[in-house]
């Protein structure tokens, strides 16, 4: 078992210091405690793939596209000559 000095700036304090009358647990339990819970959430988001966080963007209807996949050659027929006319 290791013993650890843990500096806290005041926020941090106050939050340990109502965590502590709210639970009546030591501050070590509640130190042991918010490390577990981080560790759980640590792991959730490392694990999470590209196509997770892909899933989340809100790019709305169609997304960045130009045009449908159907009708792709023509978006980028068009897009081209619209970028060569300026």
């Amino acid at each position: 078992m290791g013993t650890r000095t843990v500096r806290l700036d005041e926020e941090a304090e106050i939050t340990l210091n109502r965590l502590r009358t709210l639970t009546g647990l030591s501050i070590s339990e509640l130190l042991k405690r918010g490390l577990k819970a981080f560790e759980t959430q640590a792991k959730g988001e490392t694990q999470r793939k590209p196509y997770d966080i892909f899933t989340e963007l809100d790019l709305g209807e169609g997304g960045y596209a130009a045009a449908p996949a159907r009708e792709a050659k023509m978006a980028i027929r068009d897009v081209i000559r619209r970028k060569h006319t300026r």
